[in-house]
């Protein structure tokens, strides 16, 4: 198994209604290996509160790639583990917008069906439900997407350390 920490930065809460504009991965094994994208909205929506997080405007959005050209390259950017897992801290958001994007754009996605919570492999690994995996990062959370995923993946391999049972 392969994780790769995923982060997504959106334009508003959900896909379709709104636009992922930035996505960034790392492999949690070497986390110094990344991905990063901008994307063009897909929607004529947007939430100025959501996008304020990415410190960037709708205009500045309006220049980024296309999202089929992102999402293909994303792709092959997977393709180069075996048996890739999706891991995020949200995977509610993340995954909602990952998945949505790779079917609509390329009719598939390389994570297939299935995506892993970050905070609930902490809260079973210290048996409490009240317990927050964020205190492990080292990477600071800046909301730029592949800082988040490393500040994860180092949280992850903290996990490790401390008995989760993964192959890193």
């Amino acid at each position: 198994m392969s994780y790769i920490v995923v982060d997504v930065e959106a334009d508003g809460p959900c896909p379709g209604e709104y636009s992922m504009i930035i996505l960034g991965a790392v492999l949690a094994q070497d986390p110094s290996i990344s991905f990063y994208a901008k994307l063009h909205p897909i929607s004529k929506q947007w939430k100025q509160e959501a996008l304020a997080v990415s410190g960037f405007t709708r205009t500045d959005t309006m220049s980024f790639d296309d999202p089929w050209k992102v999402m293909e390259d994303f792709e092959k950017w997977i393709q180069q583990v075996k048996n890739p897992m999706f891991i995020s801290d949200n995977n509610g958001f993340d995954w909602q917008f990952i998945n949505y994007y790779f079917w609509r754009f390329l009719g598939r996605n390389p994570f297939g069906y299935s995506s892993t919570n970050l905070g609930s492999l902490y809260k079973g690994l210290v048996k409490d439900t009240w317990k927050n995996f964020k205190h492990l990062r080292k990477t600071k959370h800046t909301h730029n997407p592949v800082d988040d995923a490393r500040g994860n993946a180092e949280a992850l391999r903290e996990m490790h350390r401390m008995g989760l049972k993964i192959n890193l």
